[in-house]
């Protein structure tokens, strides 16, 4: 911070200053409120709302999903986070906020874009940590629960999931949205 006084409020690498990022409040209100239908990251946003705090694998991909598949400002999870870490610092949050939306000077490749199922499926296998923070989960089976929308329709049935009702359905599909990141990211690196 003393270095560079701007970090939480200007990427240090300008280029992403032109990053065409997304227009609107609906899909950062989902994420704030851990209601975007990736159970992962729904999970994590539900223990920072509960506890202040969040594991830090899953900031890393709560972080990428905001930034890069709902092409929200970083800032604007810089701020959410800042609010409520318990354990928040400045300089940290910004430059980790950087890192994530890869505008930072040791920043995550960005054409990182971490997959929410396939993240929570190695770190998470049983579902213990989604079920525990998405309690409308609890009863889908470990390997279903980290992509319901994706289960069978007596899994979701037997485990009282309808979605869009009791567990939204994924608000972006992952394939799409890592096309429209990386076709965004091109662009700021070509004008680099």
């Amino acid at each position: 911070l003393a270095n560079f006084p701007t970090l939480p409020e200007r990427p240090l690498r300008a280029p992403f200053e032109r990053m065409p990022w997304a227009r609107g409040s609906r899909a950062l209100r989902a994420w704030q409120r851990g209601e975007t239908g990736y159970p992962l990251v729904d999970a994590g946003m539900r223990e920072l709302a509960t506890t202040g705090f969040m594991h830090g694998r899953v900031r890393m991909i709560a972080g990428s999903f905001l930034v890069k598949h709902l092409m929200v400002r970083w800032q604007e999870g810089e701020r959410w986070f800042w609010d409520r870490l318990v354990d928040a610092d400045l300089g940290n949050n910004a430059a980790s906020w950087q890192w994530v939306a890869g505008c930072g000077f040791d920043s995550s490749p960005w054409f990182r874009i971490f997959n929410p199922v396939a993240q929570s499926k190695r770190f998470d296998p049983r579902g213990d940590y989604v079920k525990r923070w998405v309690p409308e989960l609890s009863a889908m089976p470990g390997p279903l629960v980290h992509a319901p929308w994706a289960a069978p329709p007596r899994a979701l049935a037997a485990a009282g999931v309808t979605l869009g009702r009791t567990y939204p359905r994924p608000i972006v599909d992952h394939a799409a949205a890592r096309a429209r990141a990386l076709e965004a990211f091109a662009a700021i690196r070509r004008a680099e």
